[in-house]
Order: structure tokens, then sequence, then C-alpha cells
């Protein structure tokens, strides 16, 4: 019998550990430029409520498809518009949830010691300014890049540059390469750029020649969990940690 009684003991265990024991949780998928800021965030977000949070940081465009193809988000921030619009198109997320969070500023950038002059205005020979590779991310999709070509294109740079442009999977990526010097320059958003101590912010981005910058912020799921952090990223605390970064705050 007493076997019986053990595997009993077992049972009433797995039990409660699956209903009533389980550890609550969000998971939260976001763009890669958030990755520092945020994680601070969810550490004071994790002592204070005492709910784990799951960070997984890559390209917004890359985030979206796995979303769109049921990967387990309960929460989507995106480093634009056009990603979250896609997944909203989807009824992929609870559009009622959706907020604008954050602004940011886009930048040039060249290894540290190895910067040049640049007039981040229309009439400069910026092509000419640099003999080497200028790296973004992916033009089409990545919206660090997506951004980089409004602004090439609106300065009159695009068609000197395109051949020599180095697209990546995301923000970080291009930033990397620009530290290792495999990039002469890159266009970055001046939150990374921040905390790198490897490059050098040649200029910002004039904000009328790309699109406003700005990272939305929806459910996917109806976890009150992440509903929970949703609400704290708006919160005052949240607030000061994202502009220690460098991010402009939207909502307060």
């Amino acid at each position: 019998m007493k076997p019986l009684r053990h595997s009993a003991l077992g049972i009433l265990i797995l039990f409660w550990c699956a209903v009533g024991g389980a550890v609550a949780d969000a998971t939260v998928y976001a763009a890669a430029s958030l990755t520092n800021a945020l994680q601070d965030i969810a550490k004071e977000f994790e002592r204070q409520h005492r709910i784990p949070v799951k960070l997984s940081f890559g390209s917004s465009a890359a985030l979206a498809k796995q979303i769109e193809q049921g990967a387990p988000a309960d929460l989507f921030i995106s480093a634009d518009l056009k990603w979250m619009d896609y997944l909203d198109d989807k009824r992929k997320i609870d559009h009622a949830s959706r907020r604008n969070l954050l602004g940011n500023t886009l930048v040039l950038v060249a290894p540290l010691g190895k910067g040049f002059p640049v007039t981040i205005a229309k009439g400069f020979d910026f092509p000419g300014a640099f003999t080497g590779k200028l790296c973004t991310g992916q033009v089409e999709s990545v919206p660090v890049g997506i951004y980089a070509k409004e602004a090439l294109t609106h300065l009159g740079w695009w068609e000197g540059l395109k051949a020599r442009l180095v697209g990546t999977e995301d923000v970080r990526a291009a930033l990397n390469f620009v530290e290792r010097g495999e990039c002469d320059a890159g266009i970055v958003y001046q939150t990374d750029a921040k905390q790198s101590k490897k490059v050098e912010i040649l200029g910002q981005f004039p904000a009328n020649t790309h699109a406003p910058i700005v990272y939305p912020a929806a459910l996917v799921t109806p976890s009150k969990d992440a509903k929970a952090f949703l609400d704290y990223l708006g919160t005052k605390p949240a607030g000061e940690i994202f502009r220690r970064y460098g991010f402009a705050t939207l909502e307060r």
C-alpha cells in the first residue's frame, strides 16, 4: 500500500503545481533597441509585483512574423508602427490595449577614434566623405533600416550609398559591425549608440528627414500578468529608466 500512497501523493503534488501552484509570468517580445532599458524595468517590476518577466529581443519584423506564426508572446513592443499595424490587421494583437510608449532619435556613428566631418543636410557630399561600408538594419524590413533609407533619400544620399550599404537583422547587429570596424559608418538609434564605448556619434538626423520613430506596445494574449507589466511601462519609475537610456516617453 505504501507505493500507492506515495503515487497518490505525487499525483496531488503535480496537480497542485499545474493548477494552483504554477508560477505566473509575462512573456514579452520587444525590439532589440529596448534591451537594456527593459531588462532594468523588468527587474524592478519583478521586485515589486513578484511576477517573472521573460524577455525576448530581436528585430521587430522577425518578432512580428514569429507572433503571426503562433510564438508564445503575451506582449509585443515594436520599434515602429508598421509591424504593429501588420499584426493588428491580422488580428494577432488586442487592439484596445495598443498604445504608443516611446520615441527615439536616428544618429550617424563611426568607430571610436575614426570619425570624420559630416554635415547632415542636403547638399553635403556624404557618400564622398568616407570610403567604406555603411551599416544599418535591412532597409526593406528592419525599422532602423527603414528610417535610415527614408533619411538618406530625403537628403539626396541614397543613390550614392546604396551599393555600399550593409543591412543587418536588427539595430544591435549594425552597431556591432561599426564597433568592430567592419563598417566605417552606421545609422542606429541614439539610445543604442549611447550604450557603446566603441563608437562615436557624428550627428543626428533631423526629425523631418524620416517618419517619427515611435515604439507601440500591445497585448498578444489576455494575460493579466502581461497587462500588469504593460501598465507598469507607463508609470513614473519606468519612465525614468526609459529616459535615462535616452528614450522620449510619449505616455505620461
